[in-house]
């Protein structure tokens, strides 16, 4: 049986068409397919937070414990590394297998400063410094900095990044997302399109315009909504969540979600989202463009109550072109469409809704894209 919050996808693996419902009730429905079928878990958590092991309060295993208490499936803690002591990050990392089992995750991650562009959250990398150049927040950026960076993380096997605060003015974009390659494409999985901590504490700061620069630079990249929060409130004091889709709960299959940009994210905290195109889930890469596209989309709110009513779903595709819209007022919404080809090289759903609404924009979550193949 699933704890609360967590519903169950179940894709064939050649052709990932859907041969369940959308959310299944229990782990033990068995899909009728040729081939064996692994059943994509949506998983709730936060994956940018910060400790007394830096500039926050507490400890790691003070978040983790918050995080289990509010029914998170999974909790990063992600301190600055140059805050970060050699002794605290070993600390780090044993805290986090001593809180992690088959019901939560607990992510040893850091939060990696590069002088001048930005700073990038960094997953399953061994040591808390990549040895990029860094003099602080006040030094002259290095021309290479960036690209250096991105080169030791791809250069790690199995390591993942996460962009953060994008629109930050520290972060300048990260150069407007110059520098990508296709290895380095590799390297860096999401990007903050929602962070609670900028929210609370300078404003509302609309990131999904630089998500959108991401992906028409050619980024592969998923969007993540999480808290970068410095205070003891770690899940129970926001709404905000990453959510993956992988096949169980271990720290091996999330970073694998991570990789593949498999997820959504959102600012209410059990929004439950799926999105195909042409049979394809959220994260795919298309084999070839088509002529046109079917889009299906499911969106629900377990709570069911009237301020969590689906109000606006878009179809979001390059350059922020909305492509399709649906404007509906219920808790559970499913929409099938079908898309013409116009030469896009992906498409993503926002789902707008009555309650969350920062900035008086009513925007709740953003699903990762699927890419055309173009």
């Amino acid at each position: 049986m699933f704890r609360s919050g967590i519903s169950t996808l179940v894709y064939a693996v050649a052709t990932f068409v859907l041969i369940a419902p959308f959310f299944c009730a229990s782990a033990t429905s068995t899909p009728q397919a040729v081939e064996a079928t692994p059943e994509y878990n949506l998983y709730f958590g936060d994956l940018h937070a910060h400790t007394s092991f830096s500039d926050g309060l507490g400890t790691p295993a003070d978040a983790y414990a918050s995080a289990i208490e509010g029914g998170a499936d999974f909790m990063a803690t992600t301190d600055h590394h140059y805050l970060l002591s050699d002794e605290d990050w070993e600390e780090t990392k044993l805290i986090a297998s001593q809180f992690t089992d088959s019901d939560f995750v607990a992510i040893a991650g850091f939060e990696n400063f590069i002088t001048g562009w930005g700073e990038v959250n960094v997953f399953n990398y061994p040591e808390k410094n990549m040895g990029v150049w860094d003099s602080g927040y006040k030094g002259i950026p290095h021309p290479t900095a960036l690209p250096t960076f991105y080169d030791i993380l791809t250069a790690a096997t199995d390591a993942v990044g996460l962009w953060t605060h994008p629109t930050w003015a520290y972060s300048k974009e990260f150069d407007d997302f110059a520098y990508m390659t296709e290895s380095r494409d590799q390297g860096i999985g999401l990007c903050e399109i929602h962070n609670y901590g900028n929210w609370e504490y300078y404003g509302w700061i609309d990131d999904e315009p630089s998500f959108q620069k991401a992906l028409d630079a050619g980024w592969h990249v998923m969007p993540a909504a999480n808290s970068d929060t410095h205070a003891d409130n770690w899940i129970v004091g926001y709404e905000c969540r990453t959510v993956l889709l992988a096949e169980s709960l271990t720290d091996e299959n999330l970073y694998d979600a991570m990789v593949a940009r498999r997820g959504y994210a959102t600012i209410d905290k059990n929004l439950r989202l799926d999105f195909e195109l042409n049979g394809e889930i959220m994260g795919s890469i298309l084999p070839a463009p088509a002529a046109k596209y079917a889009a299906t989309i499911h969106i629900e709110d377990p709570d069911h109550i009237p301020s969590d009513d689906i109000t606006l779903v878009e179809i979001i595709s390059d350059f922020g072109e909305v492509v399709a819209t649906l404007e509906c007022g219920a808790t559970t919404v499913d929409w099938t469409v079908t898309l013409k080809s116009h030469d896009a090289r992906y498409f993503y759903v926002r789902v707008s809704t009555a309650s969350n609404v920062p900035g008086e924009q009513g925007l709740t979550a953003w699903s990762a894209p699927i890419w055309t193949g173009l």
